[in-house]
């Protein structure tokens, strides 16, 4: 078998994340871009996209199959499987093949070459027993990349990574080359932002919300119903809407990370699917030294132009009761949850109750972190923690069967996790929150909030429609008190 190794590349220049995505991959058909956010002073952005010898898996949860194609035409191949089984099989054979970089100070680039994409919630559910509806997306969909740029903001530098072997390295190199001559050209160029695809006025889209603002009253009055009969403490419940849109994914997610920029935030497109995400919140960070940690982000409020309104709301937010009780039952549910693959001892709450502002919201965030046992995995923790606490309730399994008898309808890729599971043993994994969610058949977004005894149905709808406004007005739909 030829030898396999991780190489990478240092770029000369600094080139920014958008107009290397520009001049490289608008048009790509299978693509990821992990993204760090538009105006990112720390921390990493990565893009890859697929090639001749890429797999692209997918998963359908009810029907317990998992299928392997070579993107973008490849026949695929379908097999009764678990995607984790899959996943781990090809890490497994991925880091006995691979060996760390030899080039001087480039450090180990493993972490940044794995399988990249996303879990959908529905698989989540399945994996606890629970009943679920099918999705019309795939319940998993995760390429294998094996060639990625990597924007370190904080060094503001770029480079390439990718794996090659004895037999292929003439293909690699002219890749390599050839994209460093894209990303350097690109290199000083002016980005003019999308801004938000054009629409006539006169022809706003149809906007159908899956429940309406009664009906969404009701689902919260039988979530509390259902915490006093002691079923669950709290509810994450759900609503979805579609907006009869197809515009380009590409400058759709352009123009979303230009209005609501994110450091956890990600394009993924495989196909004629594509998730455009300005995700706030990390699910799990697993580093390559076994250490794991997730910030589950619960309580909310609108940000104000106005200073005084906007920390008069940031306060509010802080001292809110119900607010902070609900972000203590996640933390109690995630620190359980980490407790299943961690080391005895090691879990503890390092942050707690703390409050991160974005451009559309305040946010209530705290962090758990343990140390897992081995020999789990990154994988195992995925699969101890899925879907995780913020999106279902507590305790878990309970308010799934609950949430999935109201909301009557899937959640698809909303609520699950998307990111990356790298070579080197690592995981960075957001929550697929703030998100647009394209396919064939238009745009959908999901949006919610956790319910508790003392939830308000009306502060519960408002902030629904909060968190969906800046997304709706991404695809030239109006919010609801708009319309």
């Amino acid at each position: 078998m030829p030898r396999r190794r991780v190489r990478s590349r240092p770029l000369p220049v600094w080139c920014d994340p958008e107009l290397v995505f520009r001049a490289a991959y608008l048009d790509a058909s299978h693509v990821v871009w992990l993204d760090g956010g538009a105006d990112a002073s720390a921390g990493v952005s990565i893009m890859a996209a697929g090639h001749g010898g890429s797999e692209l898996v997918t998963a359908d949860a009810i029907a317990g199959t998992v299928t392997r194609t070579c993107p973008p035409d490849g026949a695929g191949r379908t097999a009764s499987r678990s995607v984790f089984g899959v996943l781990d099989d090809v890490l497994n054979d991925a880091r006995l093949m691979s060996v760390p970089p030899a080039e001087p100070g480039t450090g180990d680039d493993r972490g940044f070459l794995g399988w990249y994409g996303w879990f959908g919630y529905e698989l989540g559910a399945h994996l606890d027993g629970v009943a679920t509806s099918q999705a019309e997306t795939p319940d998993a969909a995760l390429m294998f990349v094996d060639r990625a740029i990597v924007f370190d903001h904080a060094a503001r530098s770029v480079r390439l990574v990718w794996i090659d072997d004895e037999g292929g390295r003439a293909e690699t190199d002219a890749w390599a080359a050839e994209l460093a001559t894209t990303i350097e050209r690109a290199h000083g160029t002016s980005a003019s932002p999308f801004g938000v695809p054009a629409r006539a006025a006169a022809d706003p889209p149809l906007v159908r919300w899956r429940h309406g603002p009664v009906q969404y009253a009701r689902l919260i009055a039988e979530c509390q119903a259902a915490i006093v009969r002691g079923d669950a403490y709290q509810l994450c419940l759900t609503n979805r809407i579609d907006v009869d849109v197809r515009p380009d994914p590409a400058s759709t997610y352009l123009a979303l990370r230009a209005s609501s920029p994110s450091h956890h935030g990600g394009f993924i497109r495989f196909g004629d699917v594509a998730l455009l995400s300005a995700s706030p919140e990390q699910f799990l960070l697993v580093q390559p030294d076994g250490v794991v940690s997730t910030k589950p982000m619960k309580g909310t409020r609108p940000r104000s132009a106005d200073p005084a309104t906007d920390q008069a709301l940031r306060a509010e937010l802080l001292a809110s009761e119900k607010e902070r009780a609900e972000n203590l039952m996640i933390v109690d549910l995630m620190r359980n949850d980490l407790g299943r693959i961690a080391e005895l001892g090691s879990v503890s709450v390092p942050n707690l109750l703390e409050v991160e502002e974005y451009a559309h919201v305040h946010q209530l965030v705290s962090t758990v972190r343990a140390r897992i046992a081995p020999p789990a995995t990154a994988l195992d923790v995925v699969r101890a923690a899925f879907p995780a606490g913020s999106m279902t309730g507590a305790p878990k399994h309970s308010a799934m069967s609950i949430l999935h008898e109201l909301e009557q309808g899937p959640r698809g890729i909303y609520s699950g996790a998307f990111g990356r599971l790298g070579l080197d043993g690592s995981a960075d994994l957001a929550m697929v929150i703030r998100s647009i969610v394209l396919t064939p058949a238009g745009a959908s977004i999901g949006t919610g909030g956790g319910i508790t005894a003392l939830s308000h149905p009306d502060e519960e709808i408002e902030e629904t429609r909060v968190k969906a406004r800046a997304l709706l007005a991404v695809l030239g739909a109006a919010s609801p008190r708009e319309e």
